[in-house]
């Protein structure tokens, strides 16, 4: 097997690449890396060098493995300041490290696009190119569950973070997923949505290929707002969603809200054959509840209409449980070179799992759901 590291999505072939994604989800389709590369929201100048993980035989790329180079740990949602912080103060460089993840997308995907290698094979390659470059870690954020043995013959450690996912017991629409609540958490519920109504606010879904161009300007303005109320910029540019809308037209899902014909809010989705994914929410007016009919309770309806399993509204968030989103692990996989911070990492990395799995057993105990009889 032979392997080489690219800077560009260019240098691979999409057909290649598209032939090796197992998975309808837009976040491994060659199109989404194209727009984020294209629309120079990655780049290195952005701190994101794509460095993208080629694995061959007899001339046939088997595997590919989307990679960047980065100076800094924006983006990312697998938090590692600390880390960094404790180099700093110590006159060790902490940066460059390389990281396997979709920028700015904290979403489960096999991240290794392949048919056949499984992803502990490329550990030892990883390591290797990191020794050789001068790079001082690697990272591969969001994926599947690996056994241990795997990583502790690597030196690799894992990290766990909780999301919260709801998913589609069959139901039949709103209403039947509500019947499943208690009566208080229903009754809250309905007073939120029953609230928008009250605003006199309408709500519109829009599939990508009927996006226009005037609610594109919207959506991207109030996706800028979210980040300057932050004081931050946005990570990524107006360019790049258009991109994706023109690419990826069936995996869209735009919802506008409106007052008196005017727009004041919209919630960007991605969504496949399974799984709604939310993404970027802005708003040009604050109104009550608006936040959780567009991010979460329209994405419900949609999930049901459409019947798709899954819908992953994104990172934090446990206001999400009583709305019937379910606590859920992650896994991310890190391997160090300085020999000096490997043990306390180690011991961090520990201690973290220990403390996500006591959370997630706290969240499940305030699930919304009435408890069956048996």
């Amino acid at each position: 097997m032979k392997t080489e590291f690219v800077n560009s999505i260019d240098k691979i072939n999409e057909l290649t690449w598209q032939s090796l994604a197992d998975s309808s989800s837009p976040f491994i389709n060659y199109q989404l890396f194209k727009a984020l590369e294209h629309s120079q929201s990655v780049c290195s100048k952005q701190g994101w060098q794509p460095h993208h993980l080629l694995w061959s035989k007899s001339n046939n790329v088997r595997a590919i493995l989307p990679m960047y180079i980065k100076q800094h740990s924006w983006g990312e949602y697998v938090f590692d300041w600390a880390w960094a912080e404790a180099y700093q103060k110590n006159n060790e460089p902490y940066y460059p490290k390389l990281v396997a993840t979709i920028p700015f997308t904290p979403i489960y995907t096999t991240k290794l696009i392949t048919s056949d290698i499984e992803l502990p094979k490329v550990f030892s390659v990883l390591t290797e190119h990191c020794l050789d470059q001068n790079i001082n870690s690697w990272h591969i954020l969001y994926a599947q569950d690996i056994p241990k043995e795997s990583l502790s013959s690597n030196n690799v450690f894992q990290r766990n973070t909780v999301q919260f996912h709801w998913f589609n017991h069959q139901y039949h629409d709103f209403s039947h997923f509500l019947s499943k609540f208690t009566a208080r958490k229903r009754k809250n519920v309905k007073k939120e949505r029953l609230a928008i109504s009250q605003q006199n606010i309408k709500v519109r879904q829009i599939l990508g290929k009927d996006i226009t161009p005037q609610e594109l300007s919207f959506f991207y303005l109030t996706y800028q707002l979210t980040y300057v109320k932050r004081g931050h910029s946005p990570h990524l540019t107006a360019d790049f969603f258009a991109r994706a809308l023109t690419s990826l037209p069936d995996n869209i899902l735009l919802v506008i809200a409106s007052i008196d014909g005017d727009d004041i809010a919209c919630a960007w989705f991605f969504f496949d054959e399974h799984q709604l994914y939310g993404r970027y929410w802005g708003c040009t007016q604050t109104q009550n509840n608006l936040h959780f009919e567009l991010c979460y309770y329209q994405g419900i309806e949609f999930c049901i209409e459409h019947k798709l399993q899954v819908f992953n509204p994104g990172a934090q968030g446990e206001h999400k449980i009583q709305r019937g989103f379910e606590p859920v692990l992650t896994h991310s996989y890190h391997w160090i070179k300085h020999l000096g911070f490997r043990p306390a990492i180690q011991q961090f990395c520990l201690e973290e799992q220990q403390q996500m799995q006591r959370y997630l057993k706290h969240c499940q105990q305030f699930l919304p759901f009435k408890v069956e009889k048996s």
